[in-house]
Protein backbone atom coordinates (compact mmCIF):
# COMPACT_ATOMS: atom_id res chain seq x y z
CA UNK A 1 0.00 0.00 0.00
CA UNK A 2 0.83 3.72 -0.67
CA UNK A 3 1.71 5.84 2.25
CA UNK A 4 0.66 9.05 1.40
CA UNK A 5 3.60 11.98 1.03
CA UNK A 6 3.33 14.89 3.16
CA UNK A 7 2.93 18.24 1.34
CA UNK A 8 5.81 20.68 1.31
CA UNK A 9 6.31 23.15 4.48
CA UNK A 10 4.67 26.45 3.89
CA UNK A 11 7.24 29.07 4.02
CA UNK A 12 6.39 31.25 6.38
CA UNK A 13 4.74 34.41 5.62
CA UNK A 14 6.85 37.64 4.99
CA UNK A 15 6.08 40.12 7.26
CA UNK A 16 3.30 42.70 7.01
CA UNK A 17 3.71 45.69 5.25
CA UNK A 18 1.03 48.40 6.06
CA UNK A 19 -0.15 49.83 2.45
CA UNK A 20 0.11 54.01 2.31
CA UNK A 21 -4.34 53.55 2.26
CA UNK A 22 -4.08 51.60 5.62
CA UNK A 23 -1.49 54.27 7.39
CA UNK A 24 -3.89 56.87 6.30
CA UNK A 25 -1.51 58.30 3.79
CA UNK A 26 -4.46 58.72 1.15
CA UNK A 27 -6.85 61.59 0.65
CA UNK A 28 -9.81 61.80 -0.78
CA UNK A 29 -11.59 65.35 -3.07
CA UNK A 30 -13.73 65.53 -5.91
CA UNK A 31 -13.26 65.32 -9.57
CA UNK A 32 -13.27 69.16 -10.96
CA UNK A 33 -14.44 67.86 -13.97
CA UNK A 34 -16.95 64.19 -13.35
CA UNK A 35 -17.19 64.64 -9.90
CA UNK A 36 -16.59 61.46 -9.11
CA UNK A 37 -14.30 60.46 -5.77
CA UNK A 38 -10.58 60.30 -6.45
CA UNK A 39 -8.00 59.43 -4.34
CA UNK A 40 -4.89 60.64 -3.79
CA UNK A 41 -1.26 60.16 -2.48
CA UNK A 42 -0.86 62.25 0.78
CA UNK A 43 1.67 64.83 -0.22
CA UNK A 44 0.10 65.29 -3.91
CA UNK A 45 -0.67 68.57 -5.67
CA UNK A 46 -2.81 68.15 -8.34
CA UNK A 47 -4.55 65.21 -9.29
CA UNK A 48 -5.74 63.67 -12.71
CA UNK A 49 -8.75 61.86 -13.27
CA UNK A 50 -8.53 58.52 -14.64
CA UNK A 51 -11.95 58.96 -16.35
CA UNK A 52 -12.28 62.86 -17.42
CA UNK A 53 -8.68 63.55 -17.36
CA UNK A 54 -9.28 67.02 -15.31
CA UNK A 55 -6.73 67.91 -13.06
CA UNK A 56 -7.52 68.99 -9.81
CA UNK A 57 -6.36 71.50 -7.31
CA UNK A 58 -5.52 69.60 -4.08
CA UNK A 59 -6.43 72.05 -0.71
CA UNK A 60 -3.09 72.96 1.16
CA UNK A 61 -2.25 70.40 3.96
CA UNK A 62 -4.18 71.44 7.07
CA UNK A 63 -7.15 72.32 5.29
CA UNK A 64 -9.74 70.05 7.03
CA UNK A 65 -12.91 69.33 4.70
CA UNK A 66 -16.47 67.82 4.79
CA UNK A 67 -19.02 66.49 2.77
CA UNK A 68 -22.49 66.49 1.74
CA UNK A 69 -24.90 65.68 -0.90
CA UNK A 70 -26.64 68.17 -2.93
CA UNK A 71 -30.04 68.37 -2.46
CA UNK A 72 -30.79 69.25 -5.66
CA UNK A 73 -28.83 67.07 -7.70
CA UNK A 74 -27.67 64.12 -5.19
CA UNK A 75 -24.28 64.93 -6.07
CA UNK A 76 -21.33 64.37 -3.60
CA UNK A 77 -20.12 67.74 -2.68
CA UNK A 78 -16.50 68.26 -0.79
CA UNK A 79 -16.24 71.57 0.94
CA UNK A 80 -13.68 73.32 3.21
CA UNK A 81 -15.23 72.38 7.39
CA UNK A 82 -16.44 75.59 8.23
CA UNK A 83 -17.96 76.71 5.52
CA UNK A 84 -21.70 78.06 5.88
CA UNK A 85 -22.96 76.77 2.41
CA UNK A 86 -21.71 75.27 -0.61
CA UNK A 87 -23.23 76.06 -4.49
CA UNK A 88 -23.39 73.06 -6.54
CA UNK A 89 -21.33 73.60 -9.27
CA UNK A 90 -23.79 70.64 -11.53
CA UNK A 91 -26.78 72.27 -10.75
CA UNK A 92 -25.85 75.90 -9.07
CA UNK A 93 -28.41 74.91 -5.88
CA UNK A 94 -27.27 76.69 -2.86
CA UNK A 95 -26.91 73.98 0.01
CA UNK A 96 -26.35 74.71 3.71
CA UNK A 97 -23.17 73.25 5.42
CA UNK A 98 -24.39 73.06 9.12
CA UNK A 99 -21.89 71.16 11.75
CA UNK A 100 -23.41 68.77 14.16
CA UNK A 101 -23.60 71.31 16.89
CA UNK A 102 -26.00 73.44 14.69
CA UNK A 103 -28.79 71.16 13.83
CA UNK A 104 -31.36 68.81 16.85
CA UNK A 105 -33.12 66.20 16.16
CA UNK A 106 -37.20 65.67 17.24
CA UNK A 107 -39.67 62.96 16.51
CA UNK A 108 -42.17 64.02 13.93
CA UNK A 109 -45.67 64.70 16.04
CA UNK A 110 -47.46 62.21 13.54
CA UNK A 111 -45.47 59.14 12.00
CA UNK A 112 -42.71 59.72 14.49
CA UNK A 113 -40.13 59.88 12.26
CA UNK A 114 -37.01 61.31 13.73
CA UNK A 115 -36.33 64.31 11.50
CA UNK A 116 -33.25 67.04 11.85
CA UNK A 117 -33.69 70.92 11.90
CA UNK A 118 -31.52 73.75 12.66
CA UNK A 119 -30.53 75.00 15.68
CA UNK A 120 -33.15 77.47 16.78
CA UNK A 121 -36.29 76.65 14.29
CA UNK A 122 -39.61 76.88 15.70
CA UNK A 123 -41.11 74.04 14.14
CA UNK A 124 -39.93 71.45 11.30
CA UNK A 125 -41.90 69.76 8.62
CA UNK A 126 -41.67 66.53 7.85
CA UNK A 127 -40.85 65.00 4.53
CA UNK A 128 -42.72 61.50 5.22
CA UNK A 129 -46.45 62.61 6.43
CA UNK A 130 -46.17 66.81 6.03
CA UNK A 131 -47.35 67.23 9.44
CA UNK A 132 -46.09 70.46 11.23
CA UNK A 133 -44.09 69.56 14.97
CA UNK A 134 -43.27 72.63 16.66
CA UNK A 135 -40.48 73.09 18.63
CA UNK A 136 -39.85 74.32 22.39
CA UNK A 137 -41.45 73.05 25.19
CA UNK A 138 -42.48 70.06 24.23
CA UNK A 139 -38.16 69.27 23.50
CA UNK A 140 -36.91 66.90 25.65
CA UNK A 141 -33.49 65.94 27.23
CA UNK A 142 -32.43 63.25 24.90
CA UNK A 143 -33.00 65.83 22.07
CA UNK A 144 -31.21 68.54 23.62
CA UNK A 145 -27.98 66.71 23.65
CA UNK A 146 -28.15 67.13 20.03
CA UNK A 147 -28.04 70.83 20.58
CA UNK A 148 -25.11 71.32 21.93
Amino acid sequence: MPVPLAPYPTPPPAPYTPSPAANGQQNQLVCSGCRNLLLYPFGASSVCCAVCNAVTAVPPPGTEMAQLICGGCHTLLMYIRGATSVQCSCCHTVNLAMEANQVAHVNCGSCKMLLMYQYGARSVKCAVCNFVTSIGASTSITEQKFIT
